[in-house]
């Protein structure tokens, strides 16, 4: 298959970097000529003069846009080929009003890890898309990550649960990292120890297919250091306090 990249900003080339372990022909087109030939030269891949011209050879087109360029990039083109979208906040259906109404669509949320290809992604289509056309399409999120089909519905809480909770996570490990600092560790000491313990304690939840509840119960002894931790994280509200940022992540996303 040969796909094309309309925008090569940074999710698009943390896309391209797991692409490029697989046999799919790529081309990109950037927001000008020079830098389709800039951005060729650095990832060292064919461009297209333009954004049409691109639309026309390929078989799948991925949209690297900002939300707010979609409308004034789309206005000008015909496009006659299935459509990967990766923009935040542009549904299928208007996507569909952009573009086609008969034009197969996918949309997919990519999160940050997906420069490291390890992208939590979601992935949902219209009824134009074929199983076939599916079936390639979740292969090529895989190359970077792991990828969910959801209901575009659940988007919203996706994007909360996936796109906005590595800062979340980052600020657990940053406030785990200062109470070290504060009790005689270097940050750099600090931060290595935490960061390894959260990449092996959500390894050992995948790998065991264990309740987080289980573990935590066989972490805690009775009368332990375990437990008086827990307690007191719940006396300040830990859980209560994560579900709201979540609420309140949800809430801003629809108001997009």
């Amino acid at each position: 298959m040969k796909i094309g990249f309309i925008g090569v900003g940074k999710m698009a080339r943390a896309i391209i970097k797991g692409l490029e372990k697989t046999e799919h022909e790529l081309i990109i087109s950037g927001s000008s000529l020079q830098r389709s030939q800039q951005i060729a030269k650095e990832l060292h891949l064919a461009y297209a003069h333009s954004h049409q011209e691109l639309i026309d050879q390929v078989d799948l087109v991925i949209l690297g846009i900002k939300p707010q360029l979609m409308e004034t990039v789309l206005h000008s083109l015909t496009v006659t080929k299935p459509i990967l979208s990766m923009a935040a906040g542009i549904t299928i259906s208007r996507l569909s009003q952009l573009t086609s109404d008969t034009l197969p669509l996918i949309r997919i949320m990519p999160n940050i890890n997906a420069t490291i290809l390890k992208s939590t992604t979601a992935i949902c289509t219209n009824h134009f898309v074929s199983e076939a056309l599916l079936t390639t399409c979740l292969a090529l999120c895989n190359s970077f990550g792991q990828t969910f089909v959801i209901a575009e519905k659940d988007f919203d809480t996706f994007t909360a649960l996936a796109g906005s909770s590595p800062a979340y996570i980052y600020l657990f490990i940053e406030a785990l990292t200062k109470a070290g600092v504060k009790h005689g560790l270097t940050k750099e000491q600090a931060l290595l120890i935490v960061t390894q313990t959260v990449l092996a304690s959500s390894q050992h939840l995948l790998e065991e297919e264990e309740q987080p509840h289980t573990m935590i119960d066989k972490i805690c002894s009775p009368g332990g250091t375990t437990i008086a931790g827990l307690l007191d994280l719940e006396k300040t509200g830990l859980t209560a306090s994560v579900v709201s940022s979540i609420d309140a992540t949800i809430q801003k996303a629809k108001e997009l």
